[in-house]
């Protein structure tokens, strides 16, 4: 049996990666030869995707979640879908630093991006969601989100025509039910995948996907920085929990599990198409990548609250810019083709709020 949760177990030759990697006596960053590329990065895998039941969802299952993620009957007064935070235009968040919900009100954490999540092992900036077909329904039925009862969800979905046919496509009848809602949101959420960056073309042996700055960022990344320690594995995240020192007001998966040593602690987010996704952290207060990695060469905020991993880098301003520039590698232009909607969703006759 495979282990449900591979990626939360610590490298221990990363753990004591010794902070000289990459670096030359001198203080000249060299890039990784060909055999440390190989040793501390991949491409993602899909035959190591865990699906439900271990079965991969047929095409017209996520054809149907395309549909409901981008439609905004999903909203309790149809102004807002899934993509409305989750905007394939702004890196799958908003380029807010709080999402607004359905009722205007801003949210309490920044919208983060949807690329990969078919190699996740938790949901939600704290990690309160274990699959990610629950994880589909939350926002719908969220007050401060969608805010939409999840049965007039189903009354509104069973009342649409065009849905009576798609969920017959994909499940073999017309019944519409909460979990083939979440089962096809999840299956529409996991096709979104990054796996043809730059990066990933020098991982092939392109030699020059990449540029020579960018080099040099990665040796960092594995080396100086140590972003690795946490920033791991094909999808640069271990699915682990930390408290970085960002902010003092809000528990994370502290508040979740119970646990006073998580307080403050949030996910370890992926770097694929991070560029596409700003504003960043778990509170959205840092607008671009270089003052991500300003943050920490300074040893986060409060460093008074933040993990042991958290101290002063001592980055010089070339080296700042050469992992800004790995960081650009990372990054793959993924378009979505949208529903057109425009024949529904009309709120003229208000027969859809209840």
């Amino acid at each position: 049996m495979k282990d449900r949760h591979p990626r939360r177990r610590w490298n221990l030759a990363l753990i004591f990666l010794p902070l000289t990697c990459g670096v030359r006596l001198f203080g000249e960053v060299e890039a990784l030869s060909r055999e440390e590329v190989r040793e501390y990065f991949s491409t993602p895998d899909p035959f190591d995707i865990e699906y439900p039941e271990d079965v991969e969802p047929d095409g017209a299952v996520v054809s149907l979640g395309k549909e409901l993620f981008f439609d905004k009957l999903l909203s309790y007064n149809e102004t807002q879908s899934c993509a409305t935070c989750h905007n394939p235009d702004h890196g799958f968040s908003d380029g807010l630093r709080f999402s607004l919900g359905a009722n205007g009100e801003a949210l309490s954490r920044n919208t983060p991006h949807l690329y990969n999540l078919a190699w996740n092992v938790t949901y939600f900036w704290d990690g309160r969601s274990e699959s990610l077909e629950a994880q589909a329904l939350e926002p719908i039925r969220a007050e401060g989100e969608m805010n939409l009862p999840l049965d007039t969800l189903l009354e509104r979905l069973r009342g649409e025509t065009r849905y009576a046919a798609l969920f017959k496509e994909a499940f073999g009848d017309s019944s519409v039910t909460l979990d083939r809602v979440g089962e096809a949101i999840a299956s529409f959420e996991r096709s979104i995948v990054v796996d043809d960056t730059p990066f990933d073309r020098y991982l092939r042996g392109d030699e020059n996907a990449i540029s020579a700055a960018s080099k040099r960022g990665m040796a960092l990344f594995v080396g100086k920085a140590a972003c690795i320690k946490c920033h791991d594995g094909p999808n640069f995240t271990d699915n682990s929990y930390h408290n970085i020192g960002v902010t003092l007001t809000d528990g994370g998966r502290g508040s979740v599990v119970g646990d006073d040593t998580l307080t403050g602690a949030f996910k370890v987010p992926g770097l694929r198409n991070i560029l596409y996704s700003s504003p960043y952290m778990h509170d959205g207060s840092l607008g671009t990548l270089e003052e991500v990695v300003r943050f920490y060469n300074q040893g986060g905020r409060h460093k008074e609250v933040a993990n042991e991993l958290i101290h002063p880098l001592k980055l010089t301003e070339d080296e700042i810019r050469d992992l800004v520039s790995f960081l650009g590698s990372l990054n793959q232009p993924y378009l979505v083709d949208r529903p057109d909607h425009r024949h529904s969703n009309s709120l003229v006759n208000s027969t859809h709020l209840k």
